[in-house]
């Protein structure tokens, strides 16, 4: 089980800084995006902004999978990319099917890798809670705004 965690660990730290790049590039494509159209802001630039930072982190899940599946293909576990690539998503989405299995040596990578896939998917679970907020509160500041306006302009009148 030790040699499970010395190769697993790295593996979930390479994951995680992957997973702080993407969540990086996320979140400064989220501010650019949203300076850039602060002015002129419809639900398709909502739209727009959570797709990017979707995509983006999706594209992180996929990228983390892989390199799972690299190590399990190093460690001599599957005879093609395909198939370990496929164990690497299953157990990071924490499926757990359990129709591939690995040998009892590298048997506890498979919790290893679930847990990192747990965490990153709460990382961008965060994330995706935070920019939601975001446009909920841009939005109901605008409303508010909206709405004040017209009754500041009846109250100066009738003094």
């Amino acid at each position: 089980m030790l040699i499970n965690l010395m190769v697993g660990l790295p593996v979930m730290l390479i994951c995680l800084l992957l997973q702080a790049f993407f969540l990086n590039i996320s979140l400064r494509q989220y501010a650019r995006f949203k300076h850039a159209h602060r002015e002129h802001e419809t639900p398709s630039v909502n739209v727009m902004l959570l797709y990017t930072v979707l995509l983006l982190l999706t594209l992180a899940y996929f990228a983390e999978a892989l390199i799972w599946a690299v190590l399990f293909m190093l460690l001599g576990e599957f005879d093609d990319f395909k198939t370990a690539l496929y164990h690497s998503g299953v157990n990071f989405v924490t499926l757990g099917y359990g129709d591939v299995v690995m040998s009892p040596r590298w048997r506890m990578l498979g919790p290893l890798e679930a847990a990192n896939g747990i965490l990153m998917f709460g990382l961008s679970t965060a994330v995706m809670t935070a920019s939601v907020l975001d446009i909920i509160n841009q939005n109901k500041a605008r409303l508010n705004k909206k709405s004040r306006r017209p009754w500041r302009l009846r109250r100066r009148r009738s003094h």
